[in-house]
């Protein structure tokens, strides 16, 4: 089976001394796994690293065994943030979300788009509104709605909203209720808006499958 396709990288895992075996994301064919050859050599280490673009060419002899890529660096993602924490963190997030809930070889075309629109506008200065917007679209593209729209019956005063989902009490900001991108927020908002979406992930999709939950994730709520 040969194709090629562009592709976020969401993992990476060192296979024998001179390969990797990665996971990548491509609009057409979903998560894919394949083997790197030459994936430790300085050349090629340098750029897979996660959420970076790449074009891949897959080589494979049958649907059933690993395939081979080849690989070549379209855009540098992850490298631009090395100083910067909050994005660092953002972004291996996402990956690491990804990597977990994303089935093997189902094409999400979707989610791939509002991942590219995320990343593509990860230098903006309300990035993180635009990234707790990811994950609330991630999370009804993954099956569950919340429906936030049924929250939205008065004039709503309040900035923090207790409401039922599923036997499950939320903290939700309004701003989230109400689906309008603020200016800014305080870090207080985002910080329960963070938690909100943590929160919803965590108990529809990782804790009835015994999944553990990316670190960097809990550790982006810490810096806000």
């Amino acid at each position: 089976m040969n194709w090629e396709d562009e592709c976020y990288l969401l993992s990476k895992r060192k296979f024998r001394e001179n390969a990797n075996i990665i996971n990548v994301f491509s609009p057409s064919k979903g998560k894919i796994s394949g083997l790197v050859y030459g994936g430790n050599s300085r050349k090629i280490k340098n750029y897979l690293q996660l959420s970076n673009k790449l074009h891949i060419v897959h080589n494979s002899k049958n649907d059933n065994k690993l395939g081979y890529f080849k690989t070549e660096l379209i855009k540098p993602i992850s490298p631009l943030f090395f100083n910067d924490k909050e994005r660092t963190s953002a972004l291996v997030s996402i990956c690491s979300i990804l990597n977990v809930l994303l089935p093997d070889s189902q094409p999400y075309k979707k989610i791939y788009i509002s991942l590219e629109n995320f990343i593509n506008a990860i230098n903006f200065e309300n990035w993180i509104i635009l990234f707790i917007f990811f994950e609330l679209n991630l999370i009804k593209d993954l099956g569950f709605d919340p429906n936030l729209d049924k929250f939205n019956q008065t004039d709503l005063v309040e900035d923090i909203i207790k409401v039922k989902i599923d036997n499950y009490t939320y903290e939700i900001p309004k701003f989230l209720i109400l689906k309008k991108l603020p200016n800014k927020l305080s870090n207080h908002i985002i910080k329960k808006s963070l938690y909100f979406t943590r929160n919803i992930i965590q108990n529809k999709f990782f804790i009835p499958n015994n999944l553990p939950f990316p670190k960097s994730r809990i550790l982006l709520e810490n810096y806000f």
